[in-house]
């Protein structure tokens, strides 16, 4: 398996996150292309890919990196980890979070937050065998669109 980063917003990378993001949920929409070149584009996003079985492979799992700066440091957060459903359990999802923690810690951020909803029951154990801690708190969420 290869993990990479993804840079230019290919017609491949299109397609995979077409297929992929739903499966995040019934509420999530694909970016589109002008979307997907924005993101690729934004300072302090990382955009990884995992390929299966090797580097020649399809696009079967993606992961979104943000790390920031706030007055009390350097801030990292994934989002939108996906692996599609018919890549599951060959340690995919291990390996996008391992990159990302790697690339977290080289730019200084001092930890890594995710959030992940309760009925998402694989991708919580993955969590919490790779060391996060379910953290005590309210989140909070203001819809704008």
């Amino acid at each position: 398996m290869l993990i990479e980063k993804l840079t230019q917003p290919t017609e491949e990378l299109f397609l995979a996150m077409q297929r992929l993001i739903p499966q995040l949920g019934p509420h999530k929409v694909p970016p589109t292309r002008e979307e997907l070149a924005a993101l690729l584009a934004s300072e302090g996003c990382t955009l990884l890919a995992a390929r299966e079985p090797d580097g020649h492979g399809p696009i079967v799992g993606t992961l979104c990196l943000n790390v920031y700066r706030v007055p009390t440091g350097i801030r990292s957060i994934v989002e939108d980890v996906v692996v599609d459903e018919s890549a599951r359990r060959k340690g995919i999802g291990e390996a996008l979070m391992l990159r990302a923690l790697s690339l977290a810690r080289e730019a200084g951020a001092s930890g890594l937050s995710l959030t992940s909803r309760p009925d998402r029951e694989a991708a919580n154990r993955l969590y919490q065998s790779m060391g996060f801690d379910l953290r005590k708190t309210n989140a909070y969420h203001y819809k704008l669109k």
